[in-house]
């Protein structure tokens, strides 16, 4: 039996994993439960899937060094956030934004540069 749990959906296809263990790390920051999991498709099949499977509504698809953070409700390549060879700092805060986007909080810049 396959129970799924409340909790923001990672789908991968060949991540960079020093920059994966960052969205996570955010993620957890805001108290928020994920998973991660691999996933077939381009960028903007991987974040809407996520979302549209993720019981939060929230979902992050990633192949390689490019990211996309996804909700529910959007039509497919209309992502919240997209990254193409971000640095460790906005993957962060993109999975943080991912965890505040279900809170209903303000999000965390991942465009400027922090001074």
């Amino acid at each position: 039996m396959v129970v799924n749990r409340p909790a923001i959906i990672i789908y991968v296809q060949e991540p960079d994993e020093d920059l994966l263990r960052e969205v996570c790390a955010g993620i957890e920051e805001e108290g928020v439960l994920f998973q991660v999991q691999n996933h077939e498709g381009d960028l903007d099949t991987l974040a809407y899937d996520a979302a549209n499977e993720s019981m939060l509504g929230a979902g992050i698809g990633m192949t390689g060094a490019r990211l996309a953070m996804q909700m529910q409700r959007l039509p497919r390549g209309k992502n919240v956030f997209e990254l193409i060879a971000p640095a460790f700092w906005q993957c962060r805060n993109l999975g943080a934004n991912s965890a505040r986007a279900i809170k209903k909080m303000p999000f965390k810049s991942i465009y400027e540069s922090k001074n």
